[in-house]
């Protein structure tokens, strides 16, 4: 097949997924054709050695990628948000006719950021399938912190716009199926595809002795968080339950965020000695951390959009045999338990979180591997790569019409 991906971020971004699956694609004999825009994620601005241009494409054996400039600008302002995803649509529907009026079929990667310029390509190309691939459903992404709701409601009536013109619609969790019907989507349509992680780098590791002094300072048992210390994440709730357990426990805090500064003066106030912060790392060092730990920690706040939602950090946590602890709801708690993979509790209830750890502790390290285990091989069932594009290629020669619809249970096998 004729295959095109339109995706907002892609390599060198660290988009893995976009970025994993047109190489994927491409290995497994189809003719790959990406649009996207210049690198510039996280930071805002454009990566050193690139310039914005209009012509701008690279070609591999069957793998070619068009990038489009866009608006870059500081990162977290709204205007600056709107402006970066308006101008992408601007330039990806310029480029969509020439560059991808023949394919066969057509994957979205769809993030909030790539809605208007889905929306305008799928609205050109009539007659090309498309396949989005949804990973967040909730329209308030590009809000203006007027609060007036106008960038809300309109990527509100771009996304039901794209969900009915789409001939297959995957999405990244079990719960997000209802959301994506109720914003539009035809649910004969709809498809579980979820996410997997860059293998390359998340698989299961020895840690070293750098690893081990950096997240271990004694017998006790260690809990890590690696990634975001954000609003969704609600990292107060893990200071609060590790303070109630400071000799059985040591909670580990890998990374940075908006609510970094907040947490660290809520740890000082509880006088929480067992919980410690360490700088953001590369994603190369996390495998031998997790290693060197005996728990992740997977936290999400209780907010009706993160229900429907399993955030990356499990996939890389199972991909390398981590037990896990989740203090989520939805299909994050529901994910570990089926696979027997960890422990969970409600989100934002320090008291059975606290529970929760002093369980962990008590675990024998033998029945933690053995968690680690079936996290691992429920990863490679039903998370992995090639599973993950079996389903999205089967997706795409579906929507092109050359194989016939499965019949199947519409929210998938989690365990």
């Amino acid at each position: 097949m004729k295959i095109g991906i339109l995706s907002y971020h892609f390599p060198p971004e660290p988009a893995f997924i976009p970025g994993s699956l047109a190489e994927e694609l491409a290995a497994r004999g189809h003719e790959v054709r990406v649009l996207t825009g210049f690198p510039d994620y996280p930071g805002g601005h454009v990566y050193p050695g690139w310039r914005q241009r209009w012509h701008h494409q690279t070609h591999s054996e069957r793998l070619t990628v068009r990038r489009v400039p866009r608006y870059s600008g500081r990162p977290g302002a709204a205007g600056v948000r709107m402006a970066s995803y308006l101008s992408f649509a601007g330039s990806a529907t310029l480029a969509a006719r020439r560059y991808l009026g023949d394919v066969d079929a057509l994957y979205v990667f769809q993030l909030p950021a790539t809605t208007f310029a889905a929306a305008g390509v799928l609205r050109l190309l009539r007659r090309v399938p498309a396949v989005l691939h949804v990973q967040d459903v909730w329209a308030r992404d590009g809000a203006d912190e007027a609060g007036d709701g106008r960038w809300a409601a309109r990527m509100s009536t771009a996304m039901t716009r794209i969900y009915r013109s789409a001939a297959r619609v995957a999405v990244a969790a079990p719960s997000m199926r209802d959301l994506v019907v109720a914003a539009g989507a035809d649910p004969a349509r709809v498809r579980l595809v979820l996410n997997w992680t860059d293998e390359r780098i998340f698989h299961p590791a020895t840690p070293g002795a750098a690893a081990r002094q950096l997240v271990r300072r004694d017998g006790r048992c260690v809990v890590m968080h690696a990634g975001t210390i954000g609003a969704r994440q609600g990292l107060d709730t893990a200071v609060r339950a590790a303070a109630a357990l400071d000799r059985t426990m040591e909670l580990v805090l890998v990374g940075s965020g908006a609510e970094e500064r907040r947490v660290r003066g809520l740890a000082a106030e509880l006088g929480a000695e067992n919980v410690r912060f360490m700088e953001r790392r590369s994603p190369v060092d996390m495998p031998e951390l997790y290693a060197a730990a005996d728990y992740q920690l997977v936290m999400l706040r209780d907010l009706p959009e993160l229900r429907g939602m399993v955030p990356g950090k499990l996939q890389a946590a199972l991909s390398c045999a981590a037990p896990v602890v989740a203090s989520a709801g939805g299909d994050t708690a529901e994910l570990v338990e089926r696979a027997r993979a960890g422990l969970s509790c409600p989100p934002e209830d320090w008291a059975a979180l606290a529970d929760r750890f002093w369980l962990a502790a008590t675990i024998p390290p033998p029945a933690r591997a053995e968690m680690g285990r079936r996290g691992r091989e429920a990863y490679l069932r039903e998370m992995s790569l090639p599973a993950g594009v079996d389903r999205i290629e089967r997706l795409l020669h579906e929507a092109a019409g050359r194989v016939p619809e499965p019949v199947a249970d519409p929210r998938g096998n989690l365990a």
